[in-house]
């Protein structure tokens, strides 16, 4: 599988623009799904996880193409039929096809979907919501099959703000028959663009944003043209990025809006953030102060930036006390952390991390999206090389994330390991030789 090689010690600079948000794209992506036209999408992030959905929507029968650098879905022809269980695996977000194959045509049955293990995700509130829709689920056996002889409005409560669920219960309660309120609802911004999305397809959605949304069910959803917002926390991450490298950076096409409780975070650890005319500009110090951190559903602190924040807070001065609200397996990353010289204790969903004057590199692998992210932000930051495996994780978040931070001078290369030479690296021209500080050793090894 392919890594990361990062050498530390480069402080970022230059500009870059933010992609569009993987987390809006994949909703907006089933919710294709409900349309009898075409649904033309810009801004569509290149990322595995959108591969995955779009190999999903094509088991439906969706035609998909790109064309001028826009997605283009026609839904005309979708139907109804079973996912290969290996396609849904890859992937949590594909149970996101159940809200509108539901709506459209009274039935459908997935596969549990999978994604990264990062604590418990049940589907109890995407069902719950469902039923009260109206559908009738049987949950067993690896699936779940969902059946309605026609959706009805109705009064839904979540009792925890999820996303996925939100997502689910909009685009079916977009054509069910009558009026449908849906409280507790999640606020993030992708949920704001998805309705977006949806009203501009003909569907009748109010208050998308906060925690009651009204949805008014119609008979049929047509073509629409839409831009996808960018990405929060691709966004949140060139930001750490930039602060725990010490760097100058300008984030273009970013939305200030969203990033504000990282923001009111970086402020009130040192950091000096200022939006300008073509974006967001970020400048690091050396003096960075620890902050506690306690994720919470947007508008709080999101979960999704929680990791890459920790690697910041490892060279911050004092403690800081991270208090993960959201998912309780989400703090493996400390254990890489830790081995690049990170001070960091856990305790179920609390972590204590006590800065240290620097990191070192090592040999770590990432076990998740976010988790990868956060140690490639701490081999930036790191004295020597620090090899990051099991990559592909960040690949389903990051597109090509070793050219974006190489525009703005981090020394990150992508390895490849070839059948005739396991170090053989894609990438390098020169002949040099690097020590990869191992798990239990040092290895010295030659690079071609």
């Amino acid at each position: 599988m392919d890594k990361f090689i990062v050498t530390g010690g480069t402080r970022l600079h230059g500009a870059v623009k933010v992609c569009g948000a993987k987390n809006a794209i994949l909703p907006i992506l089933a919710a294709s799904l409900l349309s009898s036209g075409t649904c033309v999408i810009h801004n569509v992030p290149l990322l595995q996880d959108v591969v995955v959905m779009t190999d999903v929507l094509k088991c439906f029968g969706a035609r998909i193409k790109w064309e001028n650098k826009a997605l283009i879905i026609d839904a005309k022809d979708v139907h109804p039929a079973e996912i290969p269980e290996e396609t849904v695996k890859k992937m949590r977000a594909s149970n996101l096809v159940l809200g509108p194959l539901l709506a459209r045509f009274g039935y459908v049955k997935i596969p549990y979907p999978g994604g990264c293990a990062i604590g418990s995700r049940p589907m109890d509130y995407h069902v719950k919501g469902l039923q009260q829709l109206g559908a009738d689920i049987q949950d067993g056996y690896g699936f779940i099959e969902a059946k309605s002889e026609g959706l009805m409005g109705s009064e839904i409560y979540l009792d925890f703000p999820s996303v996925g669920a939100t997502e689910n219960i909009l685009m079916a309660a977009a054509m069910a028959k009558g009026v449908s309120v849906l409280r507790n609802a999640a606020r993030e911004p992708e949920i704001v663009d998805l309705a977006r999305f949806l009203n501009r397809m003909g569907a009748k959605i109010d208050g998308a944003g906060t925690d009651i949304i009204q949805i008014t069910g119609v008979n049929c959803l047509g073509s629409v043209e839409h831009t996808v917002i960018p990405d929060r926390i691709v966004a949140g991450t060139f930001l750490l990025a930039a602060a725990i490298t010490g760097g100058d950076i300008t984030l273009i096409n970013a939305v200030v809006d969203h990033l504000e409780p990282l923001i009111a975070k970086l402020r009130e650890a040192g950091v000096s953030i200022t939006k300008n005319g073509r974006g967001i500009r970020i400048k690091g110090n050396k003096g960075l102060r620890a902050v506690d951190i306690k994720t919470m559903p947007f508008p709080g602190f999101p979960t999704d930036i929680q990791p890459q924040m920790m690697a910041l807070m490892t060279v911050a001065r004092g403690t800081a006390v991270f208090a993960e609200n959201i998912f309780e397996n989400r703090f493996k990353h400390a254990d890489e952390l830790r081995r690049m010289g990170a001070d960091i204790k856990v305790a179920g969903r609390i972590a204590i991390v006590k800065g240290v004057e620097k990191l070192t590199g090592a040999v770590v692998e990432a076990s998740d999206l976010r988790a990868g992210a956060a140690l490639v932000l701490a081999g930036l930051a790191a004295d020597g090389v620090t090899v990051v495996e099991n990559i592909f994780h960040i690949d389903r978040g990051y597109f090509r994330m070793e050219e974006k931070y190489a525009v703005l001078g981090a020394n990150i290369i992508r390895v490849t390991k070839h059948n005739s030479n396991p170090y053989q690296f894609e990438n390098f021209t020169s002949q040099r030789e690097i020590q990869f500080p191992e798990k239990k050793r040092l290895s010295l090894i030659k690079i071609n």
